[in-house]
């Protein structure tokens, strides 16, 4: 997973895709990928007699980009991946490009017609969203604030083990923000949901959009203040205090969970610890 940089920029447009101009497929839930690209070239021959809808979402490298869905083609050199995949396991992907791509094509599909009275949308004329021109209502792009923390104990940090997750790995306390909430409170009400601990000190440190559907995840440190572990167990299958050295298995540093415990690995190990980023 690369740093898009300024090579990726984002960006709305009524207009249509062009002979020459770069495309994101996906075919169900998976990227149809060239074997040395991530893009197919609008009226390449790979795309045949097809045209099929596609969304205007930016420009790669000042190359206008646009996302759709074709049918795997079958065709030698091509692949197909899933975003997981990609996000995770393939270090040239363009990131930010793939988050933006598959959620606002997921989005597009999802608002076909008004959630309030069933008539079909349309794209907006001003902005990106589709309108529904019987209630005159827009229909944006959903995204949903989710809150992440790692949280210290003296020279230990908190890590669990979600019951609903087969990797074997464990990670953070993490939750959707609810409404009339503010991150800090969700932070707060998350880990004594699922954990039954008082936290204190709850700082700012990264965010990530996480395209699982469509969550911006916003990550915090916190400090333990009381209480012992008691797991939702209907959440969590395991969890305990480990130290920088000695901890279970632990998400990749391309997901954010994993960036904030080797954040605070290497906090602790300022204070004292060592090996911290091992």
């Amino acid at each position: 997973m690369v740093d898009n940089g300024s090579d990726w920029l984002p960006g709305w447009s009524e207009a249509s895709p062009e002979d020459g101009d770069l495309l994101l497929a996906f075919s169900g839930n998976a990227i149809l990928k060239p074997r040395d690209d991530w893009f197919l070239t609008w009226g390449g021959p790979e795309m045949g007699d097809s045209r099929p809808e596609a969304l205007a979402m930016g420009s790669w490298r000042g190359r206008k980009v646009f996302v759709t869905e074709l049918p795997d083609p079958g065709l030698p050199g091509f692949e197909l991946l899933t975003l997981r995949e990609a996000l995770l396991e393939r270090p040239d992907s363009p990131a930010d490009l793939l988050n933006t791509g598959f959620q606002l094509w997921q989005w597009w599909q999802d608002n076909r017609f008004c959630g309030r009275c069933g008539e079909r949308t349309g794209p907006h004329p001003r902005e990106r969203a589709r309108w529904c021109s019987r209630c005159n209502m827009p229909w944006y792009p959903r995204i949903a604030p989710c809150v992440i923390t790692v949280i210290r104990r003296d020279d230990r940090f908190l890590l669990a083990k979600s019951s609903r997750v087969t990797r074997n790995f464990y990670s953070l306390i993490a939750g959707f923000v609810e409404p009339g909430e503010n991150l800090e409170q969700a932070v707060a009400r998350e880990v004594k949901e699922e954990t039954g601990l008082d936290i204190e000190n709850i700082r700012y440190q990264a965010s990530q959009p996480w395209p699982f559907p469509h969550q911006l995840m916003v990550g915090f440190f916190a400090d333990y203040r009381s209480g012992e572990l008691r797991l939702q167990e209907d959440e969590l299958a395991d969890a305990g205090w480990f130290t920088v050295d000695d901890h279970p298995p632990v998400p990749p540093s391309t997901t954010i969970a994993g960036r904030l415990i080797r954040a605070m690995k290497a906090d602790i190990a300022d204070q004292g610890g060592e090996n911290a980023c091992d």
